[in-house]
């Protein structure tokens, strides 16, 4: 397939996740603001409302701007990979793995800009883990797959395609 090709695909995968996250955002202020906790299964996951105006964990708290230019420049740097990324089945994971990436990082920037905060919703009271949203997901989940296939299946020779030296001949 031709890298024009490929970028559209792209385009249209980052867009369809990101309808996807903002429509659950859409849901959850519709359905779960001012009302308690939807339970789906008691004692373990509910959908409950919240307003996270941090990053992971909470952390941050109240830097919108700092956390956006971070986030773009993060995002910039991840674009730039998935430009460069090799052409070839070995690197197909990868290049999903960079779109979801993108796709959770620019729903969770589209609501800080336009909200001022990250709406969050899926609640794992189980283990009374920090409250996430889809996005969230897009980005744990990449990024986990992203760690094994760094450790079981590239080599360090896989990534010479970000090398800024010049090839010997």
């Amino acid at each position: 397939m031709n890298k024009k090709k490929l970028y559209i695909i792209d385009i249209l995968l980052v867009l369809i996740l990101l309808a996807f996250d903002q429509f659950t955002k859409y849901l959850s202020v519709q359905k779960l603001m001012n009302k308690p906790a939807f339970v789906l299964l008691k004692g373990v996951l509910e959908f409950d409302y919240l307003e996270n105006r941090g990053v992971a964990f909470g952390m941050l708290q109240n830097q919108k701007w700092f956390i956006l230019l971070t986030t773009f420049i993060l995002l910039s740097v991840v674009v730039f990979i998935l430009i460069k990324l090799p052409e070839g089945k070995k690197y197909t994971v990868l290049h999903f793995v960079f779109i979801a990436i993108i796709a959770g990082g620019i729903g969770n920037m589209i609501d800080r800009l336009r909200l001022g905060y990250v709406i969050d919703f899926i609640s794992f009271v189980l283990i009374d883990f920090p409250t996430f949203n889809v996005a969230d997901c897009y980005i744990v989940c990449a990024t986990i797959i992203m760690f094994l296939i760094f450790m079981f299946v590239f080599k360090e020779e896989d990534f010479d395609f970000l090398s800024f030296k010049k090839k010997k001949e």
